[in-house]
């Protein structure tokens, strides 16, 4: 990658003194949607020192938000004196909470066209052909499925010329194995690709949005101590622990960073008993900056059969609302993906987008019956009955047991709830 700022005469004599940098946009307009119409988001253009013949190039930023995913810096580096290029992606947000695991399996050739979000700290499994591109030995990229096979095959073929010159026996083996990696590209067969982020901030594109992708396993779960390191996180030391206060009367404050831009934002925590439910917190989060909001818990999963439509969970995000408010916040995140209704969208999925939209709007108006069904795993959702103390006619609830990879996504196969205490004894 390049250096910017810098200023040194290469050996060709061929390099001149760094312009000033582009004005970059303003502060609340720095991550805009990728859309076609918007003429305002051009890159950021930095002349900047070429690493490999020591002139001075031209490097690009461009800061983008990916629909049903997060904010991006895009760069790319060309040199017109060498014809060197390079491009990367960096995520332009925090770790997340959890890591994340994509599973695909690719049985068609419209899915080596997903879009690809692959961050340094991710690793790439294809089982099939046991291969693997381990973390921090690429760069991040924002690709394809079919970019990311053509990457790995590039980087295999680069050092073949000097094995063939030394008579390395492994050169026949790699060429065998690239061969294997072309054959992909054409899916004669199914094949599996799994790429497994711990920092959260990897994403593969689901073409159906906002229906469920059978193609598709999205998997969060908790990090291990050695990704931890990897990562370069440090666990927390232990809180003092307060002295007890009655919570039930107060909002309290504190300060955090926003899920959304990263700006300083404040959320606020209030102890409530909602009537013929439980006792929860309600932790809310309002950023200045961009104005997002949001709330927790974000465990449920919302279905509504007639529309063929499921929204997973931590998609939409924890919210504290009425059903109403609840449906046009779905419609708002189908209505402004421009990935699936600009200019470069699909004919046929516009569409149907379209007139997923327009029966949501039926819906929310009243004019069309429907069914929604939530489904919460960790049982804190809550759909208020109006006929309360009595059963209402036109609500059903279901306690049910948790199967192992509901539990597995909460975290609780790995919960020791017994015995724990001669464990700590022997640390002691």
């Amino acid at each position: 990658m390049a250096a910017s700022g810098l200023w040194n005469p290469g050996p060709r004599g061929c390099c001149r003194p760094s312009s000033a940098l582009a004005p970059p946009p303003a502060a609340d307009h720095l991550f805009r949607p990728i859309s076609a119409e918007d003429e305002e988001q051009q890159p950021t253009e930095i002349e900047s020192l070429c690493m490999n013949c020591y002139c001075n190039g031209m490097t690009r930023l461009l800061l983008t938000k990916i629909p049903f995913f997060r904010e991006i810096i895009v760069s790319s580096f060309s040199c017109e004196h060498c014809g060197w290029n390079n491009t990367e992606i960096q995520s332009a947000g925090r770790v997340q909470d959890q890591g994340v695991r994509y599973t695909l399996t690719v049985r068609a050739p419209e899915d080596m066209n997903r879009e690809v979000v692959k961050t340094d700290s991710a690793t790439t499994r294809i089982p099939e052909l046991d291969f693997e591109i381990p973390a921090f030995s690429q760069k991040g990229a924002l690709t394809t499925v079919e970019g990311l096979i053509t990457r790995a095959i590039s980087g295999l073929e680069q050092d073949q010329p000097a094995r063939r010159a030394n008579k390395d026996a492994t050169a026949e083996r790699i060429d065998e194995f690239i061969v294997k990696l072309k054959e992909l590209k054409q899916v004669a067969s199914p094949f599996t690709l799994i790429i497994d982020d711990p920092s959260g901030n990897s994403f593969v594109e689901n073409p159906h949005a906002p229906q469920k992708d059978d193609s598709l396993v999205i998997t969060h779960y908790n990090r291990t101590q050695h990704q931890k390191e990897m990562l370069g996180l440090q666990e927390e030391a232990p809180a003092e622990k307060p002295e007890e206060e009655d919570l039930r009367n107060e909002v309290l404050q504190f300060n955090t960073n926003c899920p959304e831009c990263n700006a300083p934002a404040q959320t606020n925590m209030k102890l409530v008993q909602i009537p013929h439910f439980k006792e929860v917190i309600i932790m809310a989060t309002n950023c200045e900056n961009c104005g997002h909001r949001t709330n927790e818990s974000e465990t449920c999963s919302v279905e509504i059969p007639e529309l063929e439509f499921e929204l997973g969970m931590a998609v939409l995000g924890g919210k504290f609302t009425t059903l109403e408010g609840l449906l046009k916040d779905i419609r708002e995140l189908v209505t402004k993906n421009p990935f699936t209704l600009g200019d470069s969208s699909n004919p046929c999925q516009k569409e149907r987008l379209q007139e997923f939209s327009q029966k949501m709007d039926q819906i929310i108006e009243g004019n069309m019956k429907a069914h929604f069904i939530m489904d919460d795993p960790a049982g804190n959702s809550y759909l208020q009955n109006v006929y309360a103390p009595e059963d209402d006619p036109e609500m059903k609830v279901e306690r049910y047991k948790r199967t192992f990879d509901q539990n597995e996504e909460l975290g609780l196969n790995d919960m020791k709830t017994e015995g724990y205490e001669a464990g700590l004894a022997s640390q002691r």
